[in-house]
């Protein structure tokens, strides 16, 4: 076949849709486009020059522009899999490309997301998605690792692939952010990923099945240089910001400690000079030879995976953490004049009524500043999904974005969905606003009133489930009972119709 023109679509959450609330909250619809999907483009671009990525979390999907493409790429995570699933099938309706989904959800339930799709790119694309592409324009075999596809009705998986080793690259952000169509939001941090895998084995993490637990790292040029591009990029004056910061988006940047050190120098040395934010264990709360380095490159932040505020919780799901030792190294990091921000999980086994004034004492106690919270995460592929399938509410995708979805052990869906608006509402109140308005500096006290806004948003989504959660709710109770009701009706009937993509003019 002819290859000439290409396209890359991130779905959003939901159809992008603008209204006043969109602007006043910053994070509405997660105004962070895949930097994985923006890589890919970019590496494809080298072989294929009119090719172009379009993210749902900034801007509408120029119809006119995608209906003539060759080859549809459209990459997924759980809560996008409704949205990926409803514009790949009407793309494969009325267009003439071959559609090609991948992404994390797509990776690990390929068996979902080919009934959808013409082929499934499994894990890392680095390398694999040249060669698809060179077959198809040779029409020869698809027959090389990390594709999933149907042949004569039958589903062809060609075997895993080994994850690429040279992951070098710079996203060429101009790809995505094109100003011309119709860029109506800017992400609220410049990203740059850095490195791949995780040591760790929690069940609920989906990241560690896609990557791997073997840490890879790009090399200390590249992140450096990719950095510095990010900066200027986001400072050309097309995209105007408030917070002028960059966002390190590894799940684990800590864990090569040799190579983090040398990122961080590498930031010191050559006088990159902005505010950064970057995930962490809390392990790195006790590297006090660390903690200066951060400070010293500019890290007024650090995103701590905490999860859980009870030991055995760890235990059960396979975190190696301790309350005790969190505590400590929060005030450690603290000490250095970094904040810190709580990453939170509810819907534990062992959670019970009164988890989300727990979780807010927690918070306020150890002056956290800023939280996201989210119900337990449940992506098929991960162990906690295997153990959980009898118990979950249901399967739209669209839902399992932080919502509950599943019956909890000692407290009813219903009760659950209560305690996280609760530990919102105290954690982001309005006494907690003003306190940081007066005492805190311009970036944090910025930063809470953005998560102000963010959190009451959320609890609209979060209220507006809660008859639904109430209803089924009265089926909760015992672990037979449970798996009775298991993916019968409910939000996978009465929010997860398929329905139509509206034909727009200017959009998809």
């Amino acid at each position: 076949m002819k290859i000439k023109k290409i396209r890359f679509i991130e779905p959003g959450a939901r159809p992008y849709k603008r209204t006043i609330l969109n602007h006043f909250v910053y994070d509405r619809y997660i105004r962070t486009p895949s930097v994985g999907l923006n890589l890919l483009t970019t590496i494809v671009k080298g072989e294929y020059p009119d090719t172009l990525m379009y993210s749902e979390s900034i801007s509408k999907i120029p119809k006119a522009d995608v209906m003539d493409a060759d080859v549809i790429f459209i990459g997924i995570f759980t809560f996008q899999a409704n949205r990926g699933y409803q514009l790949a099938r009407y793309l494969k309706a009325h267009t003439h490309a071959v559609v090609v989904m991948g992404g994390l959800h797509a990776s690990l339930y390929y068996q979902e997301a080919i009934r959808y799709s013409d082929y499934v790119l499994l894990g890392e694309g680095d390398e694999s998605i040249l060669e698809l592409l060179s077959a198809l324009k040779e029409d020869r075999p698809v027959d090389f690792p990390g594709v999933a596809y149907r042949k004569e009705g039958k589903l062809v998986m060609t075997g895993e692939r080994k994850p690429p080793e040279n992951i070098d690259g710079i996203p060429d952000r101009s790809l995505v952010y094109q100003y011309k169509n119709r860029v109506h939001y800017n992400t609220i941090w410049p990203q740059v990923h850095a490195s791949r895998g995780c040591p760790h084995n929690c069940d609920y993490c989906a990241l560690v099945r896609h990557f791997g637990r073997r840490v890879r790292t790009r090399s200390v040029e590249d992140v450096l240089e990719d950095i510095r591009q990010s900066i200027a990029f986001f400072q050309s004056g097309h995209f105007p910001r408030l917070l002028k910061g960059v966002w390190i988006t590894d799940d684990n940047f800590f864990a090569d400690r040799e190579w983090a050190m040398a990122v961080l120098q590498g930031i010191i040395d050559r006088d990159i000079h902005s505010s950064f934010t970057v995930q962490a264990r809390y392990e790195v709360g006790f590297d006090d030879e660390m903690l200066d380095l951060l400070k010293q490159a500019g890290f007024f932040q650090l995103a701590l995976g905490i999860e859980f505020i009870d030991d055995e919780d760890f235990q059960q799901y396979h975190k190696k953490s301790q309350v005790e030792e969190i505590q400590r190294a929060v005030r450690n990091i603290q000490r250095h004049g970094i904040s810190v921000r709580g990453l939170f999980i509810l819907g534990a086994d062992n959670n019970r009524p009164g988890i989300g004034d727990q979780l807010a004492d927690f918070v306020i106690k150890n002056e956290i500043k800023g939280v996201l919270i989210q119900s337990m995460y449940f992506v098929p592929g991960t162990p906690v999904y295997q153990q959980y399938q009898n118990r979950l509410l249901h399967k739209n995708w669209s839902k399992y974005n932080g919502q509950v979805v599943h019956y909890p052990k000692n407290i009813s869906p219903y009760e659950l969905q209560l305690e996280h608006i609760r530990a919102s509402r105290r954690i982001y109140s309005l006494r907690r606003l003003a306190r940081s308005l007066v005492f805190d500096d311009w970036m944090h006290k910025l930063l809470f009133f953005g998560e102000l806004c963010w959190h009451r948003s959320i609890c609209m989504d979060l209220k507006a489930e809660l008859p639904y959660l109430k209803e089924r709710s009265k089926e909760w109770g015992g672990e037979a009972s449970r798996a009775a009701c298991c993916c019968h009706g409910g939000a996978g009937n009465r929010n997860g119709k398929k329905k139509g993509v509206k034909n727009e003019n200017r959009g998809i």
